[in-house]
């Protein structure tokens, strides 16, 4: 019989850091070092724990204004610090030379090119404060550009660089209703009472937030005190000049805007004197504002909010003035991404989500129809198989301008990638060429299935283990993705290698309200998630034994967040699965819907209607509502600090399950936000405990000789 966990083992420092991460640990009996022996090996190495501290990966590629030379942050994980750090590298397009620019311990972000490509700007830290510097490229020199109390964001040149724009956050008095006594000295009184009067009072990565706004602010590029030039209770975002004397940003300006979570409009302020001027003024979100090269137009992003579930992004361009306002993909059925314009003004450059790629879309500015430049975006992202990645455009070229963007290869992390014109994408980095050549990576098979509900076609990937037969002895993982509106792709991921090396099939899928396959079968979980997407997954699960790769009583489910969610739904649907683990779900809609960080965004579009208002629609679609029906030994896990599905989520399931007498854990992972892989340590937590429960109740599993 297959043997999947023989010789696949976990090196003590991982069993350290899982242990003191979470307190709780599942381990195989069998784990050894995966070390060569003597310093030699002849056989590829497998996707161990550890290996995630080897990983590099591209990020945020800005290619200069004339075409020459493109930044880039270039990640990794740091095993000491045990955060994802990045320094900034540069790439001369034509000759491939490859150097570092700035080494700041991890800490530079956010670079951007002078329109005369002869500086930039990039965020980061000094002396334990923000910082932001502009350093010229021919000499290295660099100046702290201001003095400032707190981080600053979206850094933007003027077009005749002279100037600086970004936003920052204002703080403002806190409520108070009382005044307190004076405290003698040295008294040891309780800490001040804190007062909250907003309803978004924290907020997932950010906790507790404090009484203010961020605004925008200018300030010159060779140095000066800061300008701040909106003002008010509500957020500035997303500066971005129009002209040198006119500033565009975005901001819901409006009383008790946290009602309306998603309002945004684009105004236009004039910098001399702070006078704001609205270009949008529709029901819905209008944001991401760009400059037409010749000034005269803006494009953006934003729909009409019709208050539902989710909606698609559409991409606008409006005269300057606001007037003439168009929208170049009414007819085209994707959500647009990340957008730019081209040089000549002829065409906008935008990031789409298409069927489980990500790619760069032209559309004409005159209407015509859009075209497919490269689909090959992706691969930024460290954790579970998201399609993630950004591109940026040179300014200079015309319709052949260059493109910078991270690449990626099926089962790849990042590089830089370069486009020109028409022409085919080319790689200029290879940041792991000293690990992967290395190691026994599982191989994606990529399948298309008919849901059981209405034969809709589900997308799914299957993740084959080094070595696989297909002999139907394998033990599988359902993996469930996140958002719900969300799309997995044939993207590497670390978790999914890790699961695969220790010998499972692991499968993923993007079922109905997956994001990337149109706005019609996004809409199929309005008021209606968890539903027939369980079906879809179903189906999916199926097909892998219909392939004869797993044995139906080694099947495994497992989903962060939405897939949390999901997984939760499931084991209260069918008890096919030998056990679950449940990440960071919602369990009860009404309690997320008060108390989660998105709570009115829950309420108002997601469930349509308060708790009160509609108790049978939130109980039915509540996975709390079967927890009566599982069986299945489910293991519920959660950061401390996740305000997006909050702990409480999973500890009434967790309680629930437990008053059952079905087997459980309950997992806290302390510090961890919603991202619970912001830390390597963490990623490696959460996986190798999820393997450990399956281990304990795979009834097949073969026992090492050793154990």
């Amino acid at each position: 019989m297959h043997k999947p966990f023989t010789n696949t083992p976990r090196a003590s420092l991982i069993k350290t850091l899982i242990l003191a991460t979470t307190g709780l640990a599942f381990f195989s009996a069998n784990a050894q070092e995966n070390a060569p022996q003597n310093g030699k090996t002849d056989e590829p190495a497998l996707f161990t724990a550890e290996r995630v501290f080897d990983l590099e990966f591209a990020a945020d590629p800005q290619i200069s204004p004339d075409g020459s030379t493109i930044l880039y942050a270039r990640r990794s994980m740091d095993i000491i610090k045990d955060r994802v750090v990045g320094n900034l590298w540069k790439l001369d397009v034509r000759s491939g030379t490859h150097r570092p620019v700035i080494d700041g311990d991890g800490l530079v972000a956010s670079p951007r090119w002078s329109p005369t490509s002869d500086r930039i700007v990039y965020l980061t830290r000094e002396n334990k404060k923000p910082a932001l510097r502009v350093r010229y490229m021919d000499s290295g020199e660099s100046l702290s550009v201001a003095q400032l109390s707190h981080n600053p964001s979206a850094p933007v040149w003027s077009p005749d660089g002279k100037f600086l724009a970004f936003s920052m956050f204002v703080p403002s008095k806190a409520p108070s209703f009382a005044n307190a006594p004076t405290r003698p000295e040295g008294a040891e009184w309780a800490k001040p009472v804190k007062v909250i009067d907003d309803l978004v009072f924290r907020f997932d990565g950010a906790g507790y937030t404090k009484e203010g706004a961020r605004h925008i602010f200018v300030v010159p590029a060779q140095g000066g005190t800061p300008r701040q030039i909106t003002n008010g209770e509500n957020d500035f975002n997303a500066p971005e000049w129009l002209d040198n004397n006119t500033i565009l940003a975005v901001a819901n300006d409006i009383e008790n805007a946290d009602l309306d979570p998603i309002e945004r409009e684009i105004y236009s302020i004039n910098v001399r004197t702070k006078a704001r001027t609205a270009l949008t003024q529709r029901d819905g979100p209008d944001a991401n504002p760009k400059a037409s090269p010749n000034q005269r137009l803006i494009a953006y992003q934003g729909y009409d909010d019709k208050v539902v579930f989710s909606q698609q992004t559409d991409l606008y361009v409006m005269n300057r003035d606001g007037s003439g306002v168009r929208n170049l993909s009414a007819n085209y059925d994707r959500s647009i991404g990340s957008i730019a314009w081209r040089p000549d003004g002829n065409a906008i450059l935008a990031q789409v989500e298409t069927d489980g790629a990500l790619s760069i879309v032209s559309f004409p500015v005159n209407g015509g129809q859009p075209s497919v430049i490269t689909d090959k975006v992706g691969g930024a992202t460290f954790g579970r198989p998201y399609m993630e990645g950004s591109f940026s455009v040179a300014k200079r070229g015309g319709s052949n301008a260059g493109i910078a963007f991270t690449i990626a290869e099926v089962n790849r992390l990042s590089d830089v990638g370069y486009i020109s014109g028409r022409g085919k994408p080319r790689t200029l980095t290879n940041l792991n060429e000293d690990v992967f050549p290395y190691l026994e990576l599982a191989q994606l098979e990529e399948i298309k299935v008919k849901s059981s509900h209405d034969g809709r076609e589900i997308d799914a990937w299957i993740a084959l283990p080094p070595g696989f037969k297909a002999d139907g002895s394998y033990p599988m993982i359902l993996e469930i993705h996140g958002g719900p509106v969300a799309m997995y792709g044939p993207s590497f991921s670390p978790e999914i290698q890790r699961y695969a090396a220790q010998g499972y099939v692991t499968v993923y899928a993007n079922p109905r309200g997956s994001s990337g396959y149109g706005q019609e079968f996004v809409d199929l979980i309005n008021l209606a998630y968890p539903g027939n997407d369980h079906d879809d997954l179903m189906s999916v699960v199926d097909a892998v034994i219909a392939k004869n790769y797993v044995d139906k009583e080694r099947l495994f489910i497992t989903g962060g967040s939405g897939g949390g969610v999901l997984t939760a739904w499931a084991v209260g649907k069918t008890d096919r699965f030998a056990a679950a683990a449940t990440i960071k779900p919602v369990i009860n809609w009404a309690t997320m819907a008060l108390a989660g960080d998105i709570a009115r965004f829950v309420s108002r579009h997601w469930l349509q209607s308060q708790p009160w208002e509609n108790r049978e629609l939130y109980w039915k679609l509540s996975p709390i509502s079967l927890v009566g029906n599982v069986t299945t030994p489910t293991l519920v896990m959660v950061g401390e600090e996740d305000w997006r599905t909050p702990t409480w989520e999973a500890e009434q399931f967790y309680t629930a399950l437990k008053v059952q007498e079905i087997d459980t854990a309950l997992i806290r992972i302390p510090g961890a936000s919603h991202f619970i892989a912001a830390r390597p340590s963490n990623l490696i937590a959460k996986v190798d405990n999820i393997m450990g429960w399956f281990e304990k109740y795979d009834q097949k599993k073969e026992s090492d000789p050793e154990e």
